[in-house]
């Protein structure tokens, strides 16, 4: 009976312990989301280049090709002025997730976005990010 009750009680402890972690705001999943909310806000306020340096790997490019990258995302912010008057604000969805990238061996976050535009509507999005330099970045 004894061994019983200790047994629950350290199940207890556990799943406390596991409920509070996971409910920090200084979890990974957390972090790697407001990273990924914060490059989209800066692409909401038309700063593309901004935006871009969010992206993994991107000063490891050649330079010809970041042109490149930058004129598509110049054109992503055109085109949700055009369709829905812009991107009003980004809310971080509750469904944002780590998983184990088995092919790098590096954990992978995936940060689900809420894009909220100026016409009212909304859209869900995945925002991949990836840790680097203690820095998290999209993928």
């Amino acid at each position: 009976m004894q061994q019983c009750r200790r047994l629950a009680h350290r199940v207890l402890l556990v799943l406390t312990a596991t409920l509070v972690l996971s409910c920090s705001g200084d979890s990974r999943e957390w972090q790697a989301a407001t990273a990924a909310q914060a490059y989209y806000e800066q692409l909401a306020q038309g700063n593309a280049v901004r935006f871009l340096e969010g992206k993994a790997g991107v000063e490891q490019l050649p330079a010809d090709y970041c042109e490149q990258l930058l004129k598509a995302v110049e054109q992503y912010h055109e085109d949700m002025q055009e369709k829905h008057g812009g991107l009003s604000h980004v809310r971080i969805s509750d469904n944002t997730l780590l998983l184990a990238d088995t092919a790098k061996v590096q954990p992978v976050v995936k940060a689900f976005l809420i894009l909220c535009y100026s016409d009212s509507t909304q859209e869900e999005i995945v925002v991949p990010m990836v840790e680097a330099d203690g820095e998290w970045r999209m993928k």
